[in-house]
């Protein structure tokens, strides 16, 4: 029996139907029959030949124990759904469902920051200073001793739900006062917050005794912004060859030592050359699809396999897995909803914004990305003006980003024009166009149009363009 991921929002949509898909597909190879419990009308797993049985029930505790007593199956899947299934886990488990891969223990540990920090310390892997917190002076002491500013985030939820960047007492009072549903079980997880850091992520499929690792993904946006809303590259073009190989013995320590059976995705961050332990989710991820489509390799048909061995009894086929060339570029970009919610911040952070992603594949990185915007519906201006909004945090780095784009068809300007002096002579000699009026939004004439918005890397518009007259600006 499979769990499905139940009704399409944020952070978790048709990403974790293909995986429920093939998984069927997989077993009906292997001589199972196959149930899937899903209530979802838009998805290929409730279509009626994917699977033998077809349950359209919600995903809950009852539901789900009814189905299972009814049908009595050797064992349930619940790594290839999203987080809705793996929430079950653990409940089912104590019911005396068997749970197949993945032990819920496993998954409560990953969960568990106290838990997966000692196996860290046990590994020598290093992570970002961080703890949990039920009430708000707890998190306010634990933020003061790690350092402002701090990711704060609930546990056991997908898509970076809740997920915030928070930079002093206050607003960390403001966090938790808003905080739902905060227990002992259910604590927020507080994280130093790397600065300028490249973020990354590996899948890797796992049979507990070993470890194979198709890719590392490169994000495109810097760390801080939610992994699912971030552009990536495989394979990847600014990680190191000594950081990509730490990557990958990480991942292979880190599933076998929490003895992963199935898929696995693994979440690092590289600040000033060190490779730092951001998660684990001993699941299914949303960048399977795309890792098994650029790398070549059959992601959870694999992954299927290895769950089901001690019920078939077949060898495990990650020794004989090898990485391959890849001979081109796979670029995948965030599909956002900004155009049906007009008056909805565009602004990203560490919460996921995005509803879907595309995939483009060229053999060169521009051509790939280009073929990704285009299919995530951003066109990219040839002409026109570009505004520029800066933390003051980030202008030192922005001076380095204006001098290699500059464009002789891009004018550039800078919100405040006060601040553009602190960049540097390289952010002025790369702006091809400037004005002096301040702010500049509100100064700027008619016929100049912006093409394009750039703002703060706490807070990009990746994917989001504004056409039109300047005037229709609101502060």
């Amino acid at each position: 029996m499979i769990l499905a991921g139940g009704p399409n929002r944020i952070g978790q949509g048709i990403e974790f139907d293909y995986c429920c898909v093939h998984a069927a597909q997989s077993l009906k190879k292997l001589g199972f029959e196959t149930i899937i419990v899903n209530c979802n009308p838009e998805t290929v797993s409730t279509d009626y030949d994917t699977s033998d049985k077809l349950y359209f029930e919600p995903l809950t505790l009852e539901d789900v124990l009814s189905i299972y007593n009814k049908e009595k199956p050797v064992g349930v899947i619940a790594q290839f759904g999203g987080q809705t299934p793996l929430n079950l886990a653990s409940e089912l488990q104590k019911n005396g469902v068997k749970i197949l891969g993945t032990s819920p223990e496993v998954i409560d540990l990953a969960e568990d920051r106290d838990q997966f920090r000692m196996v860290m310390d046990k590994l020598g892997i290093p992570m970002p200073e961080s703890g949990m917190a039920t009430t708000v002076e707890e998190a306010k002491a634990l933020a003061n001793k790690i350092g402002y500013p701090v990711m704060v985030r609930p546990s056991y939820v997908l898509g970076g739900r809740g997920m915030e960047v928070v930079s002093d007492d206050s607003s960390m009072e403001d966090y938790m006062r808003a905080a739902v549903g905060v227990t002992p079980d259910r604590p927020i997880l507080i994280d130093r917050f790397l600065h300028n850091a490249l973020e990354c992520e590996a899948d890797a499929i796992s049979d507990g005794n070993d470890a194979f690792v198709p890719a590392v993904m490169e994000h495109i946006e810097r760390a801080g912004i939610h992994s699912g809303d971030s552009a990536c590259i495989i394979p990847s073009q600014n990680i190191s060859e000594e950081n990509l190989k730490t990557i990958y013995e990480y991942t292979r320590k880190i599933a076998v030592e929490m003895h992963v059976v199935g898929l696995m995705n693994m979440q690092y961050a590289i600040e000033d050359g060190v490779v730092f332990v951001l998660e684990a989710n001993p699941r299914a991820s949303r960048t399977v699809p795309l890792v098994s489509k650029v790398c070549g390799i059959r992601m959870v048909p694999i992954a299927t396999d290895i769950i089901t061995s001690e019920l078939t009894g077949r060898p495990s086929p990650v020794p004989e897995l090898k990485e391959r060339d890849i001979p081109y570029y796979g670029v995948k970009e965030a599909v956002f909803p900004f155009n049906m919610f007009p008056e909805v911040d565009p602004l990203l952070g560490p919460e996921m914004r995005s509803t879907g992603e595309v995939l483009g594949i060229a053999p060169t990185t521009g051509e790939a990305f280009v073929k990704a915007e285009e299919a995530a519906k951003a066109e990219l201006p040839m002409s026109g003006t570009v505004l520029i909004s800066l933390n003051s945090q980030d202008k030192a780095d922005a001076a380095k980003l204006f001098a290699r784009s500059a464009a002789p068809a891009l004018s550039w300007l800078f919100r405040e024009i006060r601040t553009v002096p602190d960049m540097g002579s390289s952010a002025l000699a790369a702006s091809s166009a400037f004005t002096k009026a301040s702010p500049v939004v509100w100064a700027m004439p008619k016929t100049s149009p912006v093409e394009r918005i750039s703002g703060p890397k706490s807070g990009s518009t990746s994917g989001n363009m504004l056409k039109g007259n300047t005037a229709s600006l609101t502060p």
